[in-house]
């Protein structure tokens, strides 16, 4: 429990750190934590026997991250264009599998997609939240990771102290609806202090964005357990002590984070 805390902190620290540091530091440090979640995805698709291509989904990563990323900081006509080269980077997936002699190609190459449908895309998403009025402002991606993380220890606090009844046992067996609906609760009250020093939003909108959260997250976490499960796995990785891997720390953002963008899209340009 020490390690897992001095590990949350530091890590902590770090991710509030690069928020506040300017939109380049963000566009960076979320970069590598995508290519990290993506590594860890491809690790476990090859552990269950799947020869995914490695190479060609890295460099689709970076570029789809990247070229997004400098659409949302500076919307340059030249950036356009350059999304045209991701016709290019794209179809190297299925390129590079001719290459390759393998029984299933086109479940490689299914998987290749995949990773960066499942990591890459919804990190493009949070990046995304910091421009949603047009300009960076770190204020929508610290207030979406403050109530995330609200969620969380909300759920696993009052989960052990009242939970009873099982979430969803055959996935999950240690989540239960008494822990799901306190982390929404607590998830919510953090929103109205939000609140109180964000005015971009009122209120009630911030207070819906943490349900979004709580819901839809706590619905990611249960489709990660249910893919590490798939290939008998207990965690994605171990670059986090006390942790796991990173990926088993962001499965709540990478289902929440396009659905929140999505909302905040229509409520700020109703």
């Amino acid at each position: 429990m020490k390690t897992r805390a001095i590990t949350g902190f530091f890590f902590l620290i770090v991710m509030i750190g690069s928020l506040l540091l300017g939109p380049q530091v963000f566009l960076g440090f979320y970069l590598v934590l995508t290519l990290l979640c993506l590594h860890e995805f491809y690790g476990l698709i090859i552990k269950s026997g799947i020869t995914v291509n490695r190479s060609a989904g890295f460099v689709n990563a970076v570029a789809i991250f990247v070229l997004f990323g400098l659409m949302n900081m500076e919307d340059q006509p030249v950036y356009h264009k350059l999304l045209f080269l991701l016709t290019l980077t794209l179809a190297s997936v299925f390129v590079q599998e001719l290459y390759k002699i393998s029984p299933t190609p086109f479940t490689n190459i299914g998987f290749t997609f995949l990773g960066l449908i499942f990591t890459v895309m919804p990190f493009t998403f949070f990046h995304a939240l910091a421009y949603a009025q047009g300009v960076y402002n770190f204020h929508f991606p610290l207030a979406f990771l403050i109530m995330l993380w609200s969620n969380d220890t909300g759920a696993y606090l009052t989960g052990r102290a009242f939970g009873r009844t099982k979430l969803f046992e055959r996935h999950s067996p240690k989540k239960t609806w008494e822990g799901f609906i306190g982390g929404v609760a607590i998830a919510a009250g953090v929103a109205y202090i939000i609140s109180l020093y964000y005015p971009e939003l009122d209120w009630k909108q911030w207070v819906s964005i943490a349900i979004i959260i709580g819901v839809i997250g706590t619905t990611g976490d249960l489709i990660e357990s249910m893919f590490k499960r798939s290939i008998n796995v207990k965690d994605s990785g171990g670059l986090l002590p006390g942790h796991g891997g990173v990926l088993d720390r962001f499965d709540g953002l990478l289902f929440a984070a396009p659905i929140v963008y999505t909302y905040l899209h229509f409520v700020l340009n109703a």
